[in-house]
C-alpha cells in the first residue's frame, strides 16, 4: 500500500511537470478563484460581526410611572431575570436617563433645552437584554402586565429588519460560495481532463497490459491535489502579506462599531487550504472517472 502511494505521488509529481503549462493555469485559477472565496469570505465576516452587534444593541425598555417605588422595581427586575428570554436587566433612574440624554445632545452638538425646564421630563425606565433578539414576546406582555409600567418599547421594525437582513445575508453568502466552487471545479475538471486526453495513449497501452482503474486514477488524483495546496499555499500567502492592509480596511470600514471578528485568521487558513486542496482532489477525481467509464 505504501509502495502504491509513494508511486502515485511520483507520477503525479512527474505529470505535474510534464505538462506544465496546464499545471500553470490551473493553479494561477485556483489561485484566482480562492482569493475570490476568501475576499467574500472577509467582507461576510464584517457584516456578520457588525448584525450581531447590532442584535445585541436590540433591548425591551419599559417607562415607569412616576409613583413606582424603588422595591417594585426591584420585583419587577427579579421576575424577568427569572425569564429564559431575559440576558439581563438594568434600572435606568430619572437622574440617570436625563444625564444620558444631555450627553448625547452634546455629542451631537445640540442645545439642551432641558435646562429651561422646571422639572425633569423624562421617565426612570427598566432596559432588558435579551438572550436572542427575536424572541421578546413573552418579556413585552410580561412587563405590559407590570402595575408600576408606562409605557414598553418592544422595537419589533428593529428585530424583523435586522432578521430579514440576516437571512438575506445568509443565503446570498452560501449562492455566492456554491457559485464560487462549481467554477474552480469546472475549471479543474477540464484542466486535468485535458492532461488525461495529452496522456490518452500512456492510458491506453496501461489499460491493454492490465493496469486496474485504480493504478491509473490515482496518479492523477494526487496531481489535483497538488494543484490544490500549491493554489492553497501561494492565496495564504498572498493575504499574509495583504494582512495589514486588510486588517486597516475592516477597522476603517467599520470605524463606528467596536466589533470583533473571531478567529478570522484561522477560519481563513481552513477555508483556503480546504476548498484548495479538496477541490482538486474532487476535480481530478471527476475527469479521470469521466474517461476511464468510455
Amino acid at each position: 500500500m505504501i509502495s502504491f502511494v509513494v508511486f502515485s505521488l511520483k507520477r503525479a509529481w512527474q505529470g505535474f511537470w510534464r505538462n506544465a503549462l496546464m499545471s500553470i493555469a490551473a493553479t494561477a485559477t485556483m489561485v484566482l478563484m480562492l482569493m475570490l472565496l476568501a475576499g467574500f469570505w472577509i467582507l461576510r465576516t464584517g457584516l456578520q460581526a457588525g448584525l450581531d452587534y447590532t442584535e445585541s444593541k436590540v433591548e425591551v425598555v419599559a417607562d415607569l410611572n412616576d409613583n413606582t417605588k424603588l422595591d417594585e422595581v426591584q420585583a419587577i427586575t427579579a421576575r424577568l431575570m427569572e425569564m429564559p428570554e431575559v440576558d439581563s436587566v438594568h434600572y435606568v433612574s430619572e437622574d440617570e436617563a436625563l444625564a444620558e440624554y444631555r450627553a448625547s445632545l452634546a455629542e451631537q452638538g445640540e442645545e439642551d433645552l432641558t435646562k429651561y425646564l422646571d422639572s425633569n421630563p423624562l421617565h426612570a425606565s427598566i432596559e432588558v437584554k435579551l438572550v436572542d433578539a427575536s424572541v421578546f414576546g413573552n418579556v413585552v406582555e410580561s412587563l405590559r402586565a407590570e402595575p408600576g409600567v408606562q409605557k414598553v418599547k418592544e422595537q419589533q421594525s428593529t428585530v424583523d429588519s435586522l432578521l430579514t437582513i440576516t437571512n438575506v445575508l445568509s443565503t446570498a453568502g452560501t449562492v455566492v460560495l456554491l457559485v464560487i466552487a462549481f467554477i474552480v471545479l469546472f475549471i479543474i475538471v477540464n484542466t486535468i481532463r485535458l492532461a488525461v486526453v495529452a496522456r490518452a495513449e500512456e492510458i491506453e497501452i496501461m489499460r491493454l497490459v492490465g493496469a486496474s482503474d485504480a493504478f491509473i486514477r490515482w496518479p492523477f488524483v494526487f496531481e489535483g491535489a497538488m494543484v490544490g495546496l500549491l493554489g492553497a499555499a501561494l492565496t495564504l500567502g498572498l493575504l499574509f502579506i495583504a494582512a495589514d492592509p486588510i486588517s486597516r480596511f475592516m477597522i476603517g470600514f467599520f470605524a463606528v462599531l467596536p466589533l470583533t471578528f473571531g478567529n478570522l485568521a484561522r477560519d481563513l487558513i481552513v477555508l483556503v487550504a480546504g476548498a484548495g486542496l479538496g477541490l482538486g482532489i474532487l476535480g481530478s477525481w471527476v475527469s479521470v472517472r469521466t474517461y476511464l467509464i468510455k
